[in-house]
């Protein structure tokens, strides 16, 4: 059998990492051997130049269609908020191909399973050939046996959320960090992508973060790391919200939650103002009222977004500092504050950063809100594909 049919018979029976590995062997084997033909004699090495060139040309092929057929793979991807759970089935485009969003808040931690369940099988009866679901939790997470451990606004603790999971869906499910999701999501596909090294803050409910080191994912020693929304910035600041027992966590600043009460507060401190008026006639501030309330020009309301930006610009610096990223990326559903609040966080950075730390780029996340949902069902094609 010569080389190219061994070379055939074994990627026909292997997955696309088999072809990676003959296309870095024979990639400068072809290269050497093009060099020694033309030092050879004419005609002296031609059979095995073309012989190892016809079989490059079937790897690069194989890899191809390896490609192709993994981006054909249909993933469910689940992310959990505090407020709402977003589900959707993803390709390897990634293209999502169906999608859903329902409330989340007010449940417990039997309703919350059920909830999952209810969603994945969803998902999965308007999308029968999804393989595999992944599924985002803003907890800390082990990331091993897919528990649980903790969370700030949701009622979870230690419950073995992936087993309780695979046991209802009948479906293989990984379980990670929300934030951690929306940073593989983001730097696969988005912000990040092409980045070694980079960060993700999520402003939502809460203040979710992830790291990208060397083209992975950084979890620690068991999964819980980089919760980068509890940096402290101000050690004598408000009790942090939810279950965290800190004080001074950028959370507690810069969050869609802290810029809601911040907004109630500038509502009652300015009567006046767009927001005062809004609060007179009985509406609710929320996040997005202040969002645009600032977009039309309230002064009280683009100070509350201003000052937000400012505690996150310097929760930024501390990172910075710490992992110097090429690209800090900032999603989550607040980010509709777009650059009203990235523009007060540059300044920080590069006003209180350690050179060159501190010319990391700032930017919005390009997969939106949808990061989470995105990076759950990658998650999950990658596991299934290693398995």
């Amino acid at each position: 059998m010569d080389l190219v049919s061994k070379v055939q018979l074994v990627l026909g029976s292997g997955p696309g990492i088999a072809a990676t590995g003959f296309r870095f062997v024979l990639q400068p084997l072809y290269i050497g051997l093009a060099k020694l033909r033309k030092q050879a004699p004419p005609g002296a090495m031609d059979l095995v130049f073309r012989t190892v060139r016809a079989a490059l040309f079937v790897v690069r092929c194989h890899e191809g269609l390896t490609m192709v057929l993994m981006n054909r793979i249909e993933t469910i991807g689940v992310d959990l908020g505090g407020t709402k759970l977003a589900v959707g089935v993803v390709d390897g485009e990634p293209k999502t191909l169906w999608s859903d969003q329902v409330p989340s808040n007010g449940y417990s931690q039997e309703g919350l399973i059920d909830l999952l369940a209810e969603q994945i099988n969803r998902a999965h009866e308007a999308r029968p050939d999804a393989r595999a679901a992944g599924v985002g939790i803003p907890a800390t997470i082990d990331f091993e046996s897919g528990h649980a451990v903790s969370t700030v606004n949701l009622d979870l603790e230690d419950l073995p959320i992936k087993d309780l999971l695979q046991e209802r869906v009948g479906l293989p499910t990984v379980i990670d960090n929300d934030a951690n999701l929306a940073m593989l999501a983001e730097a696969l596909y988005g912000a990040a992508r092409g980045a070694d090294y980079a960060l993700m803050l999520t402003l939502g409910t809460g203040i979710g973060g992830g790291i990208w080191i060397g083209g992975e994912i950084f979890r620690g020693s068991t999964g819980s790391g980089a919760e980068l929304g509890h940096t402290v910035v101000d050690i004598n600041g408000p009790r942090c919200q939810g279950n965290c027992p800190g004080r001074g966590c950028i959370e507690t600043f810069a969050s869609g939650t802290a810029i809601a009460r911040q907004g109630r507060e500038a509502a009652e401190k300015y009567p006046e103002s767009a927001l005062g008026k809004l609060a007179a006639s009985g509406e609710k501030i929320g996040g997005g009222a202040v969002t645009q309330a600032a977009k039309d020009g309230d002064a009280a309301a683009l100070e509350v977004i201003s000052t937000a930006g400012h505690y996150l610009g310097n929760a930024i610096v501390s990172l910075t500092n710490i992992f110097q990223p090429e690209v800090v990326v900032l999603g989550g559903g607040a980010m509709a504050m777009g650059e009203l609040i990235l523009e007060p966080a540059r300044r920080e950075v590069r006003e209180r950063g350690l050179n060159p730390n501190n010319q990391a780029k700032i930017v919005a996340a390009e997969l939106g809100p949808d990061s989470g949902m995105i990076g759950a069902a990658a998650l999950a094609r990658i596991e299934s594909e290693a398995s």
